[in-house]
């Protein structure tokens, strides 16, 4: 994508979706409700259904062997202990608790980019912030790796608050390194070597999110995606600007990257209708490289609030009472 801010110039002053803080995103901890990442999910989720997988969770702990009664399940029946015993007998499970959880986070330069609300990186910020929240209410480890076009950090997993504000300085560090006025050089291959760095630290049975606009992806994603899901749940929120996907036809916009400009006239149909196919073959590229291993792609917009789309996609039906 050509254009990467909406300013001119980096001031001190923290402009709001320009940049995130970390008072801002401490605030979201009291937002991260009305979705889940388990298994178990409301018929209108994004993870619910046919048409997406369902992310298979914590894993499950044997707790005891007992008699069947009316109303347990017949699939946890142990059909060797009811013959040897003649009385039927069910295994009892207890969810694991526990569990590590990877907030990838993208901030390179390709997401300094916004026309409407928040830039793109503010949106992934906001996303990385709710879900470590989440993560830590939910009884898990929460842990990170966030990164720019040179540099990756990464945090390990724990369950305490002292982490989920570790994560949330580590990003709001990365989300201040951005500017216009002197850019880290573009790196599209730095996703992929996140993903390895991933594969790498994840242990088997974890939740990874991956938030990202997927600038970069290629083959070498899809295998990397493919060996990762294999063990684990992976889920990939995707964000994107919707001046990536719709020009406006008010007529000449300038477009730069930090280094060269172009000059656009929106009003003629045919750039228009070529650049929205251009996002749509993206995004579709996308969906081609995770569907080996069904990997949910959440489409996130950075031009409304973030919190919201997720609690749409992947939570709780309105008319239910919030946990």
């Amino acid at each position: 994508m050509v254009s990467r801010s909406i300013t001119s110039r980096r001031t001190r002053t923290i402009e709001a979706g320009v940049y995130t803080t970390l008072n801002d995103l401490v605030k979201l901890q009291y937002k991260a409700r009305g979705f889940s990442f388990l298994p178990r999910q409301p018929m209108h989720s994004l993870l619910a259904g046919k048409h997406a997988s369902k992310l298979r969770g914590r894993g499950l702990n044997f707790e005891e062997l007992r008699n069947y009664l009316p109303g347990d399940d017949i699939r946890t029946m142990d059909w060797k202990a009811t013959l040897r015993t003649g009385k039927p007998h069910i295994r009892v499970y207890t969810e694991e608790r526990d569990r590590p959880a990877f907030l990838v986070i993208d901030q390179r330069q390709n997401m300094f980019f916004g026309s409407r609300l928040k830039m793109k990186s503010v949106t992934a910020a906001e996303l990385g912030a709710v879900g470590a929240w989440r993560v830590f209410d939910q009884g898990d480890r929460a842990g990170a790796i966030i990164f720019n076009d040179e540099k990756i950090v990464e945090v390990r997993p724990h369950r305490s608050r002292k982490t989920v504000l570790r994560i949330l300085g580590e990003i709001v560090r990365f989300n201040h390194k951005l500017s216009n006025s002197d850019p880290i050089p573009s790196n599209p291959d730095m996703l992929n070597h996140v993903l390895k760095r991933v594969s790498r630290l994840a242990p088997h049975d974890s939740l990874v999110c991956v938030i990202t606009d997927m600038q970069g992806a290629n083959p070498e994603t899809r295998r990397l995606a493919t060996q990762l899901a294999r063990h684990n749940d992976v889920i990939v929120g995707f964000v994107y600007d919707p001046l990536e996907k719709e020009l406006p036809t008010t007529g000449r916009f300038v477009f730069s990257d930090g280094n060269k400009q172009l000059e656009v006239n929106t009003t003629k149909k045919k750039i228009r209708e070529s650049f929205a196919i251009h996002f749509e073959d993206r995004l579709e590229q996308a969906r081609r490289i995770l569907i080996q291993r069904a990997v949910p792609l959440v489409p996130i917009s950075a031009a409304d609030d973030p919190v919201a789309q997720v609690q749409r996609l992947l939570g709780q039906a309105r008319s239910r009472r919030k946990k």
